[in-house]
């Protein structure tokens, strides 16, 4: 992303009169990108003509010479080869992976937007609900695995190239979804803004380079790819994004088939539930996992129990991707190493940038809680918290994103139960006053139902 911004502000030095409408729409033609979805859906009145036949001229006038124009060729536009590598896509520095297509339409949506102001009610969301659309229709035509994804995995973090997505692609991979939401989020802000001094490098770099430091003292809402769910969660909801991808699918002629309604109901459920209510996970190979030592043993989902820990050493909460992946290879190799496990203990382990990071999983046996690990998941906040906590927005992941998504998805059970790693093993963890705050949340119990069960069978 870092490159690709990099080539924005080029693109802008070399042509400093130009609106970011006339920049984004160029972006958008030297890959190839057809704006018929913002032409369809964005209105027909003689002055939104005036506006495109305006940008239209300019953008044929854009100094751009051969090297940038190739390179941005190549970034932006998006397919994928039979070998399941994604192409047109981005790896952001918090670890997102993105497309750039549907990012740039959602901008060009929110720019046209603003110099027409008559559009129709949540128009920003029309090029996600493309890819959403055809790819519930596939689903309905073809039957592939998913609807929804895959995500993947880079070559090189430090020096990605190449994307090869984990499983057979459907139309609205994970990358484009979070491209689309990106592209949501920021085309409704520059709907509503003052665009004339506006510059698109500087939005860009903003949303996708700022760091939890200068995060310090703003309110989480501030503008940042890290809360793409929580600012999505603000524009939309699900019967929005329903309406929406049934528009962009007028024209299709199995619209208004009974079948298709009900095939993008259900899938605009799973969407909701996969992309807004779920957190974000940062994958193993993303932070630089080792590889498990022997293969590992399978859970049975659901499972009843959910272990809060803390992890004590690294004893400070890590801000940005590359400290928490750190921190995460540190602890893989300590377990590993140190204490003979086969891989790093925690199912879960919860970063002070925004994330999860991805331990054993869902499916996979643990070693976090002596004596409990097939019957529960380990999820470990990164730090010490016997005096204070972590962040309200981190412990939320926990609380309320992540223990629904394993209900919703099957893996923990309806009446699970929340404990405290210091109620089943003789330790302080996960801290007295994560500890404290535990208590209060849903599912936690004073005392731990298997033990009280055991007793109750001795006696």
């Amino acid at each position: 992303m870092e490159d690709f911004i990099s080539a924005v502000t080029h693109l802008e030095d070399l042509n400093p009169r130009p609106s970011p409408l006339a920049l984004v729409t160029s972006l958008c033609k030297i890959a190839d990108q057809s704006d018929n979805i913002t032409h369809d859906f964005l209105g027909s009145s003689d002055n939104r003509d005036e506006i495109s036949y305006k940008n239209n001229s300019i953008t044929e006038q854009l100094n751009i010479n051969h090297n940038l124009s190739n390179f941005l060729n190549q970034a932006i536009h998006h397919f994928i080869t039979d070998g399941h590598e994604e192409r047109g896509v981005v790896l952001t520095p918090d670890g997102t992976t993105i497309a750039l297509a549907p990012l740039l339409l959602g901008l060009e949506s929110g720019l046209r937007a603003n110099e027409d102001s008559n559009q129709p009610h949540g128009f920003y969301l029309l090029p996600l609900a493309k890819n959403l659309g055809l790819s519930f229709l596939q689903f309905w035509n073809a039957t592939p695995p998913e609807r929804l994804g895959p995500d993947g995995c880079w070559d090189n973090v430090s020096a990605p190239m190449i994307f090869t997505l984990s499983g057979v692609p459907s139309l609205a991979t994970d990358a484009q979804v979070q491209g689309g939401m990106d592209g949501a989020i920021l085309g409704k802000h520059l709907s509503v803004v003052n665009c004339s001094d506006i510059k698109l490098s500087t939005l860009l770099r903003s949303y996708y380079t700022g760091t939890m430091e200068e995060l310090d003292h703003v309110s989480d809402t501030h503008l940042r790819g890290r809360y793409r769910r929580h600012h999505f969660k603000k524009i939309t909801n699900s019967f929005l994004l329903q309406e929406k991808v049934a528009d962009a699918l007028h024209s299709h002629p199995q619209q208004g088939d009974i079948g298709v309604e009900s095939l993008i109901e259900k899938g605009i459920k799973e969407f909701v539930l996969r992309y807004m209510e779920c957190p974000a996970i940062i994958p193993r190979c993303i932070w630089g996992a080792a590889p498990p030592q022997v293969p590992l043993t399978p859970l049975s989902p659901p499972l009843p129990y959910l272990y809060i820990h803390h992890t004590e050493i690294p004893s400070k909460p890590c801000l940005n991707l590359q400290m928490c992946s750190k921190y995460m290879r540190a602890m893989q190799h300590f377990h590993q190493k140190g204490r003979g496990w086969y891989d790093l203990g925690y199912s879960f382990v919860v970063g002070s940038d925004g994330y999860i990071y991805e331990g054993r999983g869902w499916t996979w046996v643990g070693a976090h809680t002596k004596g409990r690990n097939p019957v529960g998941y380990g999820v470990a906040f990164i730090g010490n918290y016997s005096t204070h906590l972590p962040s309200h927005y981190d412990m939320e992941l926990v609380r309320h994103h992540l223990v629904k998504c394993g209900v919703s998805d099957g893996f923990l059970q309806e009446n699970f139960t929340i404990l405290g790693h210091r109620q089943v093993v003789a330790t302080s963890c996960p801290g007295d006053s994560l500890y404290s705050e535990i208590t209060t949340w849903e599912h936690y119990k004073d005392t731990d139902p298997l033990w009280t069960s055991a007793v109750a069978d001795m006696t």
